[in-house]
């Protein structure tokens, strides 16, 4: 039996990446776990293993093909075999369906060629073209709604990738790839959808690659323009907008290169996270808070710890180790940073793991530091050295960039003061940790008098989502880990 190749889910809420290049050939053989082929999404790019040994007997796609999580992109067979006719890999997602299909068919032509001469081919017919047939209303109001899982799937307006084969009539050749893309949304979508006999495909979606979320469902009954099924089909697409839509200011002008200027497209990656950032703008109402911190005592202890450290431990002592352990422990005094919005629901999340940006040379990804809060410094630093060295490797498994509920960046390495951060969705805080760096400071001494010294500070500017965290919480949070930083009271 050959072993399916599936596009890996990148993170929470990918639900599709783009192969940017097979590192195997047809007919080449490949071991488990090595390297199979490349892709690119807005939180990672990595190498996807293979999940078998064999051969590499069918590709399905082409490099620069975008694939939905969870679909075929390639079979592995048995070490040895090879593929009489591998299939072109240039089909469109709504092709692949049909590519399955007709490997399913050539395997027993090629096998029965072992013991008996092939007959002469058939003379070539023409296929006329098929034009799919629209799918009843009924059927584009009702998706199938998977069994399992929490009930509660949308978080702060993005949906959570579902996957499945297409319907058996080939309805999907009849609907545009933006219409897909709305109907994919999640179960608690459709399944509202469904209740409400409305046609999804006909909505604005404002989620990831514009996919209807919970708010754009709901919002659409309360403004009382839901249309029936029957309605839908024949209502102009412009009229079921209106509605819900408020017009919209004119798009810019393009802008136009000029001589001598240089043209590159935007990489995968790259836009990616553009759409990432610009859905999690409309999604959160964005406040940042700035504080300032006294590191000296941190900078202290590194500098006392750090040899002996790199020795014992075998990897190097950062300031990162203990500004994690010291946000994990306000997290648990104020449980509402490792939250997540679900409507009008507010997730509270068990676990705390914390992603922190890794800057590449190609854009920018947020691997996960899964239960940080169970980590010791030395357990803290090991996990963030060792994530940031295989991201620039591409070497992060799927798991190791999904599950975040809490994100820290780190401008000030590059030297930056601050800056205010975009919140990872469907997180609802993220920490921007500028530069560490000698400041005359006013300090007090034990008898009183006010003194000018040299301390070692650094701004933290804490960006949240002031849907459901107050000012006031915000304070108090970033004021927590001030005093635990200036503490200095850290278990090496």
């Amino acid at each position: 039996m050959a072993t399916e190749v599936v596009m890996p889910q990148m993170g929470e809420s990918i639900a599709e990446g783009t192969i940017t290049r097979w590192l195997k050939k047809v007919g080449e053989t490949v071991e488990r776990d090595e390297p199979l082929f490349e892709i690119s999404t807005d939180k990672v790019d990595a190498e996807i293993p293979s999940p078998a040994a064999g051969t590499l007997t069918q590709v399905l796609f082409k490099e620069g093909d975008t694939v939905e999580v969870n679909k075929v992109v390639a079979y592995i067979g048995e070490a040895g075999e090879a593929s009489d006719a591998p299939a072109p890999a240039s089909a469109p997602s709504e092709e692949a369906p049909k590519q399955d299909a007709a490997a399913a068919s050539a395997a027993p032509a090629s096998q029965a060629a072992v013991s008996a001469p092939p007959p002469p081919p058939p003379a070539p017919t023409p296929a006329a073209p098929q034009t799919p047939t629209p799918p009843a209303p009924q059927q584009r109001a009702a998706a199938p709604q998977p069994s399992g899982g929490n009930t509660v799937t949308e978080v702060s307006g993005q949906p959570q990738a579902t996957s499945g084969a297409p319907p058996a009539d080939g309805t999907h050749g009849a609907r545009t790839a933006e219409e897909l893309r709305r109907t994919r949304s999640s179960p608690l979508v459709r399944k509202i959808a469904a209740e409400h006999n409305i046609d999804i495909s006909r909505l604005e979606g404002t989620g990831a690659s514009g996919r209807v979320t919970k708010n754009d469902i709901l919002s659409y009954i309360e403004s009382g323009a839901a249309l029936s099924p029957e309605q839908a089909a024949v209502q102009p697409q412009a009229e079921a907008r209106a509605p819900q839509q408020a017009p919209q200011p004119p798009p810019p002008p393009a802008a136009q290169p000029g001589e001598g200027d240089r043209v590159e497209p935007m990489s995968v990656m790259r836009k990616k996270i553009a759409e990432h950032m610009t859905m999690s703008q409309r999604t959160s109402a964005h406040v940042a808070t700035v504080y300032e911190i006294d590191m000296t005592r941190v900078h202290r202890l590194r500098e006392a710890k750090k040899a002996e450290f790199q020795q014992r431990v075998g990897t190097k002592l950062s300031y990162m180790p203990f500004i994690f352990q010291a946000v994990t422990q306000a997290i648990r005094r104020f449980p509402v940073f490792n939250s997540q919005v679900a409507g009008d629901q507010i997730i509270y999340k068990r676990d705390i793991n914390l992603g922190m940006a890794v800057a590449l040379d190609w854009g920018l990804i947020v691997p996960v530091i899964k239960r940080a809060d169970d980590l010791s410094i030395a357990g803290l630093a090991k996990a963030a050295n060792d994530l940031a060295d295989r991201a620039r490797a591409k070497q992060l498994k799927p798991d190791e960039v999904a599950g975040g509920t809490f994100t820290i960046t780190n401008p000030g390495v590059f030297g930056g003061l601050f800056g205010t951060p975009i919140i990872n969705q469907p997180q609802v805080a993220i920490l921007g940790v500028g530069t560490i760096e000698k400041r005359a400071k006013v300090v007090t001494t034990e008898d009183g008098e006010d003194v000018i010294a040299v301390r070692h500070m650094a701004y933290f500017a804490l960006s949240f989502d002031h849907r459901i965290i107050d000012g006031a919480d915000a304070e108090r949070f970033l004021s927590y880990v001030k005093e635990i930083l200036e503490a200095g009271q850290f278990l090496i």
